[in-house]
């Protein structure tokens, strides 16, 4: 198959959630890390045509909703600054932080701009000498080799007016808390395709052998979710833990050692808060000391901003697969996209947005009343 209707082919998924239903004889319990497979399930209601054994766990694979509301508020306080250019892709700009958002600072008056590659930020750097050009670096290991592709061209370029606010997150150490909780209830994992395209499969081997859980590298479309939950329920019932590749069409078990010999010479592991989760240890990337002059954390001096999650959200228990959306008694009202308490609301890839968009009638009034 080379087309995308082919991997949303009605029969084909009937076919695969029969297979399913064939082999499973016991409940498990499956999360999909990534925000975008929890998207496609909850778009195409790929849990409700599953059997009633199998129970899908949304994760924390939203690089929008943890970013951390410290962060957020960094990105506010730089934004604000007059001499600032500050890019961000749109997800970013509704995120709210401890007191506004980024799209208040704009209304305010601050340059904030939408932009869909770093390289648009570097491209203003060059065109503005006389501004700050900050870009917003977030996400998991899929967006690194951009980001580092932005950071090295304006070295190159001798750019003294670029420089980035870093918060990426690696999904690794996210599977490894999931599994330390001790609320923990997930079984199998289905890993996001993208970050393996970039990092590979390797880094994941340790991890199912170490927690006894098998571990599926997973496309989006609705085809490859169930052909990886498939793969998933195999080993759980036959009683292995194994990594397997369903996405072989675009991973490669070393994923793409170009791109990996760039990240590392730009960035280094370090701990890294995650919004409503806390601290995960080795979790994240940061510039290295010889890249330090592409920090806007210390360019502006905003290292020391911490801020607290509103009591209200409880999207840290949504993100580690402990509660639904709708077991959120501000879902629908006051929490919307367009008043969110917190991330999972505003992204595309959050559960939250997820519910809201595909499922707010199974939440009865509560949901509808807040349209």
């Amino acid at each position: 198959m080379k087309y995308v209707d082919e991997y949303r082919n009605a029969e084909a998924v009937k076919r695969c959630a029969e297979a399913i239903r064939r082999i499973t004889t016991r409940p498990w319990n499956i999360m999909e890390v990534c925000g975008g497979q929890t998207h496609a399930i909850v778009r195409f209601g790929l849990d409700e045509i599953l059997p009633r054994e199998i129970t899908l766990i949304h994760g924390p694979g939203c690089p929008v909703c943890v970013t951390p509301i410290e962060i957020i508020d960094k990105a506010i306080a730089i934004a604000a600054r007059p001499e600032v250019i500050f890019c961000s892709f749109g997800d970013m700009l509704r995120v709210p932080g401890s007191q506004r958002d980024l799209l208040a600072v704009k209304s305010a008056g601050g340059d904030v701009r939408i932009v869909y590659s770093p390289m648009d930020a570097v491209t203003l750097a060059r065109n503005h000498p006389q501004r700050q050009v900050v870009f917003f670096a977030i996400g998991f290991e899929t967006t690194a080799p951009a980001n580092v592709m932005a950071v090295l061209q304006s070295e190159r370029l001798g750019l003294e007016n670029f420089s980035v606010l870093v918060s990426h997150v690696l999904v690794p150490p996210a599977i490894c808390a999931v599994l330390d909780s001790p609320q923990n209830i997930v079984q199998g994992f289905l890993a996001a395709g993208h970050v393996c395209a970039v990092m590979g499969i390797e880094e994941y081997r340790p991890i199912a052998a170490q927690y006894r859980v098998p571990i599926v590298v997973t496309g989006f479309e609705p085809l490859d979710i169930l052909q990886g939950i498939q793969a998933c329920v195999r080993q759980l019932e036959e009683g292995r833990a194994e990594v397997e590749n369903q996405y072989a069409r675009v991973v490669r078990d070393e994923g793409n050692p170009a791109a990996l010999a760039q990240i590392h010479k730009v960035f280094r592991r370090v701990p890294r808060k995650w919004r409503g989760i806390g601290e995960i240890l080795d979790s994240g990337w940061a510039l290295r000391e010889e890249y330090a002059l592409f920090e806007a954390d210390r360019r502006f001096a905003v290292e020391g901003i911490v801020a607290d999650e509103p009591a209200a959200c409880i999207a840290g228990a949504v993100l580690q697969g402990h509660k639904k959306p709708f077991d959120c008694p501000a879902f629908g009202i006051p929490c919307t996209p367009d008043n969110p308490l917190g991330a999972p609301m505003v992204s595309a890839e959050g559960a939250c947005s997820a519910y809201y968009r595909y499922r707010r009638s199974a939440c009865g009034n509560k949901a509808e009343s807040g349209v």
